[in-house]
């Protein structure tokens, strides 16, 4: 059974950073693509940040040049850093993947973890 688990959440200042994890694990063949979803209260989930198995990277305008997201394959982690964090960011950050896996191309949900941006 394919699973993501999420860490590295918490309580920060606004101007500082975080750094968030999501390890995949179970049989997975191949992953077409893994990112970063966050949900604000009363607000949509948004796509913040992804990353193709063929390297490619893309951002939300909104947290461009401040945030990074990379992957581990070894591990099969990836990671979103996140810098000069503003009050703004405050969400629960979800990680996705797109992966192959023993029953074809399956979506996968992490548990989400509270990043709150506040002084």
């Amino acid at each position: 059974q394919v699973q993501l688990v999420e860490s590295g959440g918490g309580l920060v200042q606004p101007g500082g950073s975080l750094e968030l994890s999501c390890a995949a694990s179970g049989t997975i063949f191949s992953f077409y693509a893994m990112g970063w979803y966050r949900q604000a209260p009363g607000k949509q989930r948004e796509l913040i940040a992804s990353s193709t198995g063929g390297g490619s990277t893309n951002y939300a305008d909104s947290v461009k040049g401040r945030f990074t997201i990379s992957s581990d394959n070894a591990k099969r982690t990836v990671y979103l850093q996140m810098n000069s964090l503003k009050p703004e960011d405050t969400a629960v950050y979800y990680c996705y993947a797109d992966l192959f896996v023993v029953a074809g191309r399956r979506s996968y949900w992490g548990q989400g973890t509270q990043v709150t941006v506040s002084s």
